[in-house]
């Protein structure tokens, strides 16, 4: 009960000064991580629990479904097909890109690892984090297209990088039956497949049921909220139950559900929100249980290869994605930087040490360092870098109107942007006539 309270009180506390420290660019992932990390190392004992990875990766994995659903709610599935140029080239050039990369940056890191482990360590720190970059694609002083190619892939990479996943942990056991090029199609198929289906199925009948529903006055005002939170955990389960990607299923049931239902507004707010509720807890387990015990496995290898990570590792396959697609230097380095690693990399981190792999020591405590510094840097940099890009893309627009970053681009409602009205058109819709 005293880890419970401990958590409330962070949460009580973060939300009374959520909107100032916000705007100082100080986020909520920053706040949770710290104060996770003061209260798991106080003699205090104020956070005192064990640490179950089963638990641990379904709180995570479940926020992340329930912010990639609401995420992908909000796109505009017609607009966004005439505009998708920049997030295919950084799904299906700077991934493959980056992982390949990570393999070379943990070679000369890491050279007595062995290669499945250092594949294995590259899957895991691929995916960039929706949650943890929304300060960025929120911000109109980003140019839309900017925004729309972060926020696109954010939200399908992590689905992209489970089958790679799925095939390093099992080179890592010794246990891939048959090549790996031919275990990552099938695990690709299989993650890909099973987890559009998922999402599909889920997404298509929710919003339709959701569509149905309004149209008759048969959905009460609260359950109005609960049935898109509802088809979020149904596009999951299913994804899951049929060997498919949850994340996949998750960000392609948000989108078939907004197409569906044409509700791409407040509806899916409380999925939004309690997808951050269960995020902040899932921050602070991860400062206070998380990071103390791989304090003495880190090394300066360990912290080299975080910071290549986030930079090399990252910015030069985004540059090379981006080649001939008419982004200019600053616009290429915006994007590149802007990758922050979060929850999808915890996940991947929890999965490994339940099934346990050869230097899953050494392997965790890269995942938390590089987690940690992304929380950290990309929240320091966020206001003042979006400040001086919006300068250059100012001057830049003002001598070059035709630019490719003015290029017009549909976005998401944003995912703050719901006012008191809205709320009260909430009320409304559950009382009587």
């Amino acid at each position: 009960m005293l880890a419970l309270g401990t958590i409330a009180v962070i949460l009580v506390l973060w939300s009374t000064f959520s909107r100032p420290l916000d705007r100082r660019g100080i986020t909520s992932a920053m706040v949770f991580l710290l104060a996770g990390l003061l209260v798991g190392v106080s003699a205090l004992g104020l956070f005192r629990v064990e640490l179950e990875s089963a638990v641990a990766e379904g709180v995570a994995e479940l926020a992340l479904v329930l912010l990639l659903f609401s995420d992908a709610m909000r796109l505009d599935l017609r607009s966004l097909r005439h505009e998708i140029s920049w997030p295919v080239r950084l799904l299906l050039v700077g991934l493959p890109l980056s992982l390949l990369a990570g393999m070379g940056a943990g070679v000369l890191v890491f050279p007595e690892m062995a290669l499945g482990s250092v594949f294995l360590l590259s899957t895991m720190l691929v995916a960039t984090d929706a949650a943890l970059g929304q300060k960025v694609v929120t911000d109109d002083a980003v140019p839309a297209r900017v925004r729309q190619a972060l926020d696109v892939e954010s939200g399908l990479n992590d689905g992209l990088a489970v089958p790679f996943f799925l095939v390093a942990l099992d080179i890592a056991n010794a246990e891939l039956v048959g090549g790996v090029p031919s275990a990552v199609v099938r695990n690709a198929a299989s993650q890909i497949g099973w987890g559009l289906l998922g999402g599909l199925v889920a997404g298509v009948a929710g919003g339709l049921l959701f569509r149905l529903a309004e149209r008759r006055g048969w959905l009460g005002g609260g359950w109005r909220q609960i049935l898109p939170l509802a088809s979020a955990v149904l596009a999951f389960a299913i994804a899951g139950g049929l060997g498919g990607s949850g994340f996949i299923a998750a960000f392609a049931g948000g989108m078939a559900f907004g197409r569906s239902s044409g509700e791409h507004g407040a509806a899916g707010l409380f999925t939004d929100e309690t997808g951050d509720l269960l995020a902040a807890v899932v921050w602070i387990g991860f400062g206070a249980l998380v990071i103390g015990p791989v304090l003495t496995h880190i090394t300066w290898q360990v912290v080299l290869y975080a910071v290549l990570s986030l930079t090399v590792v990252r910015m030069v396959p985004v540059a090379l994605a981006l080649l001939r697609s008419g982004a200019r230097a600053p616009t290429v380095a915006f994007i590149g930087w802007f990758g922050p690693r979060g929850l999808a990399s915890l996940v991947f981190g929890l999965l490994v040490l339940e099934r346990g792999v050869p230097e899953e020591s050494t392997l965790l405590a890269t995942v938390v360092v590089t987690v940690g510094l992304s929380v950290l840097l990309h929240g320091i940099t966020s206001v003042p870098l979006v400040a001086r890009y919006h300068r250059w893309y100012e001057q830049h627009v003002a001598a070059t109107p035709q630019a490719e970053e003015a290029v017009p681009a549909s976005l998401p409602r944003r995912r703050r942007q719901f006012t008191a009205r809205d709320l009260e058109r909430l009320v409304r819709a559950d009382r009587p006539e």
